[in-house]
């Protein structure tokens, strides 16, 4: 395991440390509330030693000991992606074979190797292009977003919304012109 970190951290020209792993997937600003001995729960609701943070079990109800894993289905996983946009990911999408983050760091575990992409544009592009991190040289296939999930739902409303319209403009419109008709006859 220790030469696989090394090869790893060699790669991906990570500084090797003991607590490279520890602050994995931590924003910048959150950093600090991080440092101590003990750490308290965001949400308040219990403490935990520095040993339990990224440790792969979920202590926190929030996901705030475990910001670099997908033990805990509420926390969050910050993607530094420098040269690009940071952002935030769901900790349901760190190792789970898919590069989300254009510099690769949600996929940690060595089961796919995300070239870092973020000097080129980002991972915007790579999905333009329709390309996807590969898992032992076959491709695998991109995950449900539920942003774009949620935009396809709002275009098909509208468009739902549009043809409504149209119908009743066009039945509104038939109503009409046949009422006049009846009264040019009489």
């Amino acid at each position: 395991m220790g030469i696989f970190l090394f090869l790893f951290c060699l790669c991906v020209q990570v500084p090797c440390s003991s607590s490279w792993h520890e602050t994995l997937g931590i924003h910048p600003l959150d950093e600090g509330y991080y440092h101590g001995d003990y750490i308290k729960c965001k949400d308040g609701s219990k403490s935990f030693s520095r040993d339990r943070l990224n440790d792969n079990f979920c202590d926190c109800s929030d996901g705030s000991d475990e910001p670099g894993t997908s033990a805990c289905p509420a926390g969050k996983f910050y993607c530094q992606n420098a040269g690009s946009t940071p952002r935030f990911l769901f900790s349901s999408r760190v190792n789970d074979d898919i590069c989300d983050c254009c510099d690769g760091s949600d996929e940690y575990d060595g089961t796919v190797i995300c070239p870092n992409t973020c000097v080129m544009g980002g991972h915007i592009v790579y999905q333009k292009r329709n390309y996807y991190s590969t898992v032992n040289s076959q491709r695998s296939k991109p995950g449900v977003n539920a942003d774009d999930s949620a935009h396809k739902l709002r275009g098909l409303k509208a468009l739902f919304l549009l043809q409504l319209g149209f119908v009743v403009f066009v039945v509104t419109f038939r109503l009409f012109s046949k009422r006049k008709a009846r009264r040019r006859t009489r």
